[in-house]
């Protein structure tokens, strides 16, 4: 297993893959693009296959500089992902060439991590006229049918571990083309079938190993509803890394059932349901139910909300020193928010709500304190009396596990 090689245009904290690397390597090579341009729909899609024994427990940061990343192996999956997804970026596919971003923990109590990503906040797509949680998936708006090829970077299939097993369902890993940080990349369930933005088990499954295949502490999924700051209505998730720990990690929680299932994230930014899981097995897939439940139950009622898989402690009384011993999904409740709000420094999606704070301008930048962002943040919550009933709703469902 190769270690992955940081250059000038990669952010600080994050790594690429050597292209000698990749030339001596022909699992990454396969991942890479042809030098012909017309030969690239030709060459198909790869896959990517996994078995279970890939997904990694145990990860942790570095306990000094988080450069120390750089020096440390990557996994299979970081090495395809890293040298594919550099070379798009040397092949102009991406809306701007994401340089090194400006970033800043804000002082205060919570930790945020802020970024300058002014490129993102001029040049990305608009979104979609998108005006309910459950709307109908429309093939005439962009979709992820209509990208250009080369945009997709590889299939990724998880191996069935028993003989007659079923195989998991096809997922698309393809570039951001808008990018936040080094690496984002967008989870997309076989396009074809024309998913609306409605999480499912499968996406989110893919979603979670995802980040139990990456041997970087700082790889994170997410997924944004309609409402929820959605721009695309088309099944899809977000991955991405971020070489900075984050508040969610270890923020402390109280559980809100008995049985432990679900539990309630009460530290700032924003109170959340946290679900946790210690690792691959029954425990992920009883965790990947419970979560789908709780997100059907949140698009049938029309609430927004958006969700963030990463590395995490265990659920409690815990720090943000503490191990990161397993997975934990958070899910937040929000109003719903149709298109983007010009003016802010940042719009309110599954990053802000975990910590991360990608922001439009310079002045922003440099005025932003903990206080502003708190109050952007909380202008998007649920009311009291809301809030209270969706935590007595999901209670109940989480309840109808232990019958």
């Amino acid at each position: 297993m190769r270690e992955c090689e940081r250059t000038s245009t990669a952010p600080e904290g994050l790594f690429q893959v050597s292209p000698m690397a990749a030339a001596q390597d022909s699992n990454e090579i396969s991942y890479l693009l042809p030098p012909n341009r017309k030969d690239w729909e030709e060459k198909g899609v790869p896959n990517f296959v996994y078995r279970q024994k890939e997904l990694l427990e145990g990860i942790q940061w570095p306990r000094t500089a988080p450069s120390l990343l750089d020096r440390t192996p990557r996994s299979r999956f970081d090495s395809a992902l890293c040298a594919a997804w550099r070379q798009r970026m040397e092949l102009g596919l991406f809306r701007y060439r994401l340089g090194e971003l400006q970033t800043q923990t804000l002082p205060g109590v919570v930790g945020f991590v802020a970024q300058l990503n002014v490129e993102r906040g001029v040049q990305r797509r608009r979104p979609q006229n998108i005006w309910s949680v459950r709307q109908a998936f429309d093939p005439e708006q962009f979709n992820f049918n209509k990208i250009r090829p080369g945009e997709v970077l590889f299939r990724l299939l998880r191996e069935p571990d028993l003989p007659g097993a079923l195989q998991q369902e096809d997922i698309l890993v393809m570039i951001n083309v808008s990018p936040l940080e080094w690496g984002h990349v967008l989870l997309v369930p076989e396009p074809t079938q024309g998913l609306p933005q409605r999480l499912l088990p499968a996406a989110l499954r893919a979603g979670v190993e995802a980040v139990l295949l990456s041997s970087h502490p700082g790889f994170r999924v997410g997924f944004n509803s309609l409402g929820g700051l959605a721009s695309v209505n088309h099944l899809h998730l977000h991955g991405y890394y971020l070489a900075h720990r984050l508040p969610v990690e270890g923020a402390p929680s109280e559980p809100l059932d008995p049985g432990g299932r679900l539990h309630l994230l009460q530290a700032l930014p924003a109170p959340g349901f946290l679900f946790y899981t210690s690792g691959p097995g029954p425990d992920l897939e009883a965790l990947i139910g419970r979560v789908c439940r709780a997100t059907d139950y949140l698009t049938d009622h029309e609430i927004a909300h958006n969700l963030f898989v990463t590395r995490g402690a265990p659920p409690g009384k815990t720090s943000p020193s503490s191990a990161l011993t397993g997975i934990r999904v958070i899910l937040w409740a929000r109003k719903s928010s149709f298109g983007v709000k010009e003016g802010e420094a940042f719009n309110v999606a599954l990053c802000e709500l975990a910590g991360h704070l990608p922001i439009k301008t310079s002045q922003d930048f440099d005025s932003l304190t903990e206080a502003a962002a708190l109050a952007l943040i909380r202008d998007c919550l649920l009311p009291p009396a809301q809030a209270e009933e969706v935590q007595a709703a999901l209670v109940a469902l989480i309840a109808q596990d232990e019958q």
